[in-house]
């Protein structure tokens, strides 16, 4: 099918609409604008955004930013041409070079603004929200209302998570110990599993609690090759099923128990260690302190502590409105530093932090691959609006870990005993990378 590119003019709505954002932006448009009727405005060799409904413009009037944008995305009424990513990097780029942002408009301004908008068709009733966008209630952080929360992502379906992630399961961030081609999705989680293990020192019946235990990568990981004994720990139905049946499948009965529970509703203590891998996201900030507080409660003294947890850059914002509204509402992020002072105020003596923030580029871009590989695969499974939203969320995590807008880092921390005694006196750092991929 041919397409007809007409030749903008003043009154076109690719013209008229450029003029607009360029007012709004206070600086040349960085993209190349193509509208429903097939006309262009904007830099010839810029990333195309097509506007293919005045639809996604009104989406922008009633919730202007990233919101709005994300919702004309992945309802499709707003596309980028070619290469997401590509595309993404680019403009991102050239708004910050310029330092293009959103000035503030007189009431002249907003009223050109107003009539433009009417001229172009975006003036009219508030669209409906898309249905993939998570709608919560209740107290922020209560009980009711994370578990929600946890349900709108992680309990999408197992089956979707079978076709996105390899074969063991692990929805976090990899270890990669070799060049991407040479080193699979699958061999850098393992790495990253044995690397926690040993972070921890699991032996043969070591006491492990895994808080936010997702599918069991790291449950069942510890319990066949270091016979740990592991209570797994998770808020998602689905996920506390799948763990379930792995460890019926695999014979580790007697070695692994799985409760479907708040963290908060967590009895007992004593545990050898304890380890918490990208759940602490989901805690909140208010929250956090009382988190690791437990997280001291539950280890035994000298025992050891692993949270694998994402981070904000100082100046960066965490999450975002899309994030928000779509992946994993009411997370909260916060720089690196900050959680290390929430551990340490909690009793806890952190003894290594370890960045992963390159190692969350490859893992991210190799589920994108498997998701545009597969892509016919997802949309008949969750219909084309939940795999636009994927789309954008990898591509767009790739690139805040990559342009080190978002970190992930690794604390090991020990709770010393009533004198100071961590009991790592003896131990050699060096020992808790001492998988032979590492050496």
């Amino acid at each position: 099918m041919t397409t007809i590119t007409r030749t903008p003019t003043r009154t076109s709505p690719a013209h008229r609409l450029a003029a607009l954002a360029e007012d709004v932006l206070g600086g040349p448009l960085p993209v190349r604008l193509r509208t429903w009727d097939g006309s262009e405005a904007g830099p010839a060799h810029a990333p195309v955004v097509v506007v293919r409904s005045q639809r996604a413009l009104r989406r922008l009037l009633w919730q202007p930013g990233e919101l709005g944008l994300a919702q004309a995305y992945v309802t499709g009424e707003l596309d980028v041409e070619g290469d997401l990513a590509e595309g993404l990097r680019t403009m991102w780029a050239v708004v910050r070079e310029r330092g293009l942002n959103a000035p503030r408009l007189s009431p002249a301004d907003w009223a050109r603004a107003v009539a433009e908008a009417v001229r172009i068709g975006a003036v009219g009733p508030r669209p409906p929200a898309p249905v993939s966008q998570a709608r919560l209630r209740g107290g922020l952080h209560s009980k009711a209302r994370d578990r929600a929360a946890i349900s709108h992502h992680y309990d999408l379906s197992n089956d979707f998570y079978r076709l996105l992630l390899d074969e063991t399961m692990a929805y976090s961030c990899g270890y990669w110990t070799g060049a991407e081609s040479e080193v699979s999705p699958a061999d850098a989680q393992r790495a990253k599993l044995e690397l926690i293990c040993r972070k921890l020192g699991l032996v043969p019946g070591a006491r492990l609690l895994d808080i936010g235990c997702g599918w069991g990568s790291l449950t069942l990981y510890a319990a066949q090759e270091h016979q740990a004994q592991v209570t797994a720990v998770t808020l998602a139905r689905e996920q506390a099923i799948y763990v379930r049946e792995q460890v019926r499948e695999r014979g580790l009965e007697d070695g692994v128990e799985v409760v479907c529970q708040d963290y908060r509703d967590i009895a007992g203590s004593g545990y050898d260690a304890v380890a918490t891998v990208e759940m602490g996201e989901h805690v909140g900030d208010d929250e956090y302190p009382a988190f690791a507080a437990a997280l001291h409660r539950l280890v035994r003294p000298q025992g050891r502590v692993l949270v694998q947890q994402m981070s904000r850059g100082v100046t960066a914002p965490g999450g975002g409105a899309f994030i928000e509204a779509y992946i994993a509402p009411d997370m909260h992020m916060r720089p690196m530093g900050e959680t290390v002072g929430l551990l340490e105020a909690a009793g806890l003596e952190v003894r290594s932090v370890e960045s992963l923030r390159e190692h969350y580029v490859r893992t991210i871009n190799a589920w994108h691959r498997t998701l545009e590989e597969r892509w016919n695969d997802f949309v008949d499974l969750v219909g084309e609006e939940t795999a636009r939203v994927w789309r954008l969320y990898l591509v767009g995590g790739a690139l805040a870990f990559e342009e080190r807008r978002m970190g992930v880092d690794q604390f090991l921390a020990v709770r010393p005993t009533a004198t100071g005694d961590s009991g790592l006196a003896d131990v050699d750092a060096g020992d808790w990378h001492g998988h032979p991929a590492h050496q």
